[in-house]
């Protein structure tokens, strides 16, 4: 039992590891090199991901950056899955997978919101409500035309799809990992409102200094105007 324990254990770290590096890798950020794009940080919503890449890098730069991030989770599974069986193994890869796409150690930490990690991982851990997920998104898709909505209804309709294929004990895995979108965008929501209050700050800064600036020469015409006044 000790010897199985050990075994365990290591197939638990070496999970982890591999999924943390290979979640790791910054994708977005090579793509948007190789085609003399933007840091996606320092544009848009800041995510170095997909969904960002869109508005600011040609279409086949922003399927690349889609496929890379969706590839992410599933390899991890993948390679989870060639050398474990036991299905929790499975999901810590999945989690360092998406901790290394929102934590990257390649890119200073700083990187994207994890749900194509997820994704891809779910993808593998559970093939039919994930499938059901993807018609369900492509569907509200076709009737709304409002992909990121039809995205969440997806999102939330896979725990409901899980917990009756799988039981309750994966959909809570499931849940565990969802919570490491949750804390990203979290992350990301007070990050973009401290840069807009810091942005505020360097604007009033700068109009402060602006007006300071033109009130000696405020000052001066209208001395000059007065020593003009022919009535004094």
């Amino acid at each position: 039992m000790p010897a199985l324990q050990c075994v365990c254990v290591i197939e638990a770290l070496l999970a982890v590891l591999i999924g943390y590096l290979l979640g790791s890798l910054p994708v977005a950020d090579f793509v948007s090199r190789r085609y003399g794009g933007p840091d996606l940080r320092d544009v848009g919503d800041h995510n170095p991901g997909f969904w960002n890449s869109r508005t600011v890098l040609p279409r086949n730069a922003s399927l690349t950056i889609f496929v890379g991030d969706l590839a992410k989770g599933i390899i991890s599974v993948l390679a989870a899955q060639s050398m474990s069986t036991d299905w929790r193994v499975w999901y810590l890869a999945a989690g360092g997978a998406m901790i290394g796409h929102a934590w990257p150690i390649f890119a200073r930490f700083r990187g994207g919101r994890s749900v194509l990690a997820w994704v891809g991982a779910a993808i593998v851990l559970s093939p039919l409500p994930a499938g059901f997920a993807v018609v369900m998104v492509l569907l509200f898709w076709a009737a709304t035309r409002e992909f990121s909505h039809a995205v969440r209804i997806g999102v939330v309709l896979f725990p409901f799809a899980q917990w009756y294929q799988d039981g309750p004990w994966r959909t809570a895995a499931t849940g565990v990992l969802m919570s490491i979108i949750g804390v990203r965008f979290v992350m990301a929501s007070d990050m973009m409102a401290n840069s807009k209050t810091i942005a505020d700050r360097f604007a009033s800064l700068r109009a402060a200094r602006s007006i300071r600036a033109a009130a000696p020469l405020t000052r001066w015409s209208k001395r000059a105007a007065s020593d003009d006044d022919p009535r004094e």
